[in-house]
């Protein structure tokens, strides 16, 4: 990577502050940079704090005399090797596919023939609004790579998708588009996450409180760490992780099909919360009866998507389960990684606040003995699991 040059342009946003953590991350990662600083950019950060960051210098206006000169943005947009978008704002998005050319930024994005990504952060009503969307789809089609924004608390208040992918994440992406090497390059791993949905009648359905983070985020920490990492998710509405193949599905036997049909892998993540029982739905909604009776509901075992992989001839080299419990964790753990033929099984108490909180306990238990993690947000649990499997398939 040494010698590789990064054009990265600061939007307008008061996560522009981020840009600075991410210039010193890419010089650390022995690549240059260079920075475009628009307008609304500079109310948030200095063009000397980037300067002294970057040890470059940086540009602000189309209409400087000594850089236009020498057609100063042409250059700009022809020697760096990928050019970034770190915030990538609403206004920012919008102009880029209309092809707008009305300053520094546009202008060069419009005439660079590098790749582009864009890293966006904004308000979650900005981010979710019918315009941003078709403008971000419009510049997917056009090429660009376009980030998901992180889901949480965002400093206007409100709570949501649309903060900025933390600098480590952007920079994971940047190193991707570069075409550099992870731990886990050439490795292909299989991630389930969130819940299924078995269905009664048209109208309901057997489900559980799986909110998908925890199994989101160990897919995106994979991707950031090389792997091509294949994501089978129950029914939830979380972004896709940045270099993440999405495939989504409702059922306990579509996310076995999924998963049969997601083989050879090197390795298995099961997170997904995969229901034990489905019913023969009907085809009409079942109606109340006079006498208040309840309906008869015969129930059917699913597959067990675990313990067949962990006994099939097609088992990924390291085949890892997760396992909810609210008693006699480590136990019911221990026990379950026996009797399914896993390597790990991470298990954790979901008595409380776990399933669609942004924390998690965690207890990795393996043939080695127990490992906990206690109480750590859900993508440092990722972070830590992934680097553990990248550890364990490079040895």
């Amino acid at each position: 990577m040494n010698g590789r040059k990064i054009l990265l342009i600061v939007g307008g946003g008061i996560a522009a502050y981020k840009a600075c953590e991410l210039v010193r991350l890419i010089r650390k990662a022995g690549l240059s940079v260079r920075c475009v600083l628009t307008a609304g950019g500079q109310q948030f950060v200095t063009p000397m704090t980037l300067a002294a960051l970057s040890e470059q210098p940086v540009h602000t206006s189309l209409w400087d005399l000594k850089d236009e000169a020498e057609m100063g943005h042409i250059q700009l947009s022809r020697q760096a090797d990928l050019v970034v978008i770190v915030p990538a704002t609403a206004d920012l998005l919008a102009r880029m596919a209309a092809g707008i050319a009305d300053d520094l930024a546009t202008t060069l994005l419009l005439a660079t023939d590098k790749p582009v990504l864009a890293a966006p952060a904004m308000n979650v009503r900005m981010w979710g609004h019918a315009a941003t969307q078709r403008n971000v789809a419009q510049l997917r089609a056009d090429g660009v790579t376009v980030l998901e924004p992180d889901e949480g608390a965002m400093a206007c208040g409100e709570y949501g998708p649309g903060r900025l992918p933390d600098p480590e994440i952007i920079l994971a992406a940047i190193q991707r588009a570069l075409g550099a090497a992870g731990p886990l390059a050439g490795r292909h791993i299989l991630v389930t996450a969130g819940p299924t949905h078995e269905p009664i009648d048209p109208v309901r359905y057997i489900a559980n409180r799986s909110s998908g983070k925890q199994g989101f985020a160990i897919a995106g920490a994979l991707a950031a760490l090389g792997a091509r990492v294949t994501l089978i998710a129950g029914p939830v509405t979380l972004p896709t992780p940045a270099g993440v193949n999405r495939v989504d599905v409702e059922t306990a036997r579509e996310m076995a099909a999924a998963v049969d049909a997601a083989l050879p892998a090197d390795a298995a993540v099961m997170v997904a919360a995969v229901a034990d029982w489905h019913v023969a739905a009907a085809g009409q909604k079942i109606k109340k009866q006079a006498d208040g009776a309840p309906p008869s509901l015969a129930f059917t075992e699913n597959p067990d998507i675990l313990a067949t992989l962990g006994h099939s001839a097609r088992r990924p080299g390291l085949l890892i389960g997760f396992a909810a419990e609210t008693q006699d964790v480590i136990a019911h753990a221990t026990a379950k990684r026996t009797r399914k033929g896993a390597d790990w099984i991470v298990a954790n108490d979901v008595s409380g606040d776990v399933m669609g909180g942004a924390n998690n306990s965690v207890h990795i238990v393996s043939a080695d003995g127990v490992e906990s993690w206690p109480d750590l947000p859900k993508d440092v649990v990722a972070t830590r699991l992934a680097d553990r499997i990248a550890a364990a398939l490079a040895g």
